[in-house]
């Protein structure tokens, strides 16, 4: 399997971020602030990866339709209060640097804003190690393809060639649906189990084994 992948395509909060509770926080001290029951852990975990939209849409089925600005605006709010305390997994960075320098071309998808996903790069140092990068408020919301496909349509590499690696099923789904092949870790937003119903290639318990995984297959 060595040298099989061109694209390795991540998603971010999750995957490459220690995100997925901050997430959660803000999603439920976002409904607090309307009166609106919180979301569960579970449920609100289980959303991470969509489009903001589609996310709240679920987490919070009480939500009205003309309130979603304002729990966008109060979920925002709380979300890019702390932003800035985060931080990427171990081994993240190395990890990139040695792919790039490996010659591996490298993408984002990502159901971040690309206000959201360029500010989390520039605040990283990673924005420059990678090629081509997709964001939910740009095309469709996984786990439709698009944000693949447009990534592989702009760097030339075929389905066969490109590696999804994601947190969630919403990933993998999306990886399935473009053809492409799927790598799980089950370190962030979903569980082992859910991952692996959708029989990725592998599902890796911890950062390390990512780094580990990739290096020794990508």
């Amino acid at each position: 399997m060595a040298e099989r992948f061109d694209l390795i395509v991540f998603d971010w909060d999750g995957t490459l971020m220690d995100s997925a509770a901050a997430i959660v926080r803000a999603m439920q001290a976002a409904a607090c602030d309307l009166g609106l029951p919180a979301p569960s852990d579970e449920r609100a975990r289980y959303v991470i990866g969509l489009g903001l939209g589609d996310a709240l849409r679920h987490a919070v089925p009480e939500l009205a339709e003309a309130d979603y600005p304002r729990m966008v605006e109060r979920y925002r709010h709380h979300y890019l209060s702390r932003d800035h305390e985060l931080v990427l997994f171990e081994g993240v960075v190395d990890m990139i640097a040695t792919l790039a320098g490996r010659g591996r071309m490298l993408g984002v998808a990502t159901g971040k804003s690309r206000v959201g996903l360029d500010r989390a790069l520039g605040h990283t140092g990673l924005g420059a190690y990678f090629h081509s990068t997709r964001c939910a408020d740009e095309c469709f919301s996984k786990p439709h393809p698009a944000m693949l496909e447009q990534i592989m349509d702009e760097l030339g590499v075929r389905p066969e060639r490109t590696l999804m690696v994601g947190d969630t099923t919403h990933d993998l789904q999306m990886a399935k649906n473009a053809g492409t092949a799927a790598l799980a870790v089950a370190f962030g937003a979903h569980p082992a189990a859910a991952l692996e119903a959708e029989s990725p290639l592998a599902c890796v318990q911890r950062p390390q084994e990512l780094v580990r995984w990739l290096f020794e297959h990508a």
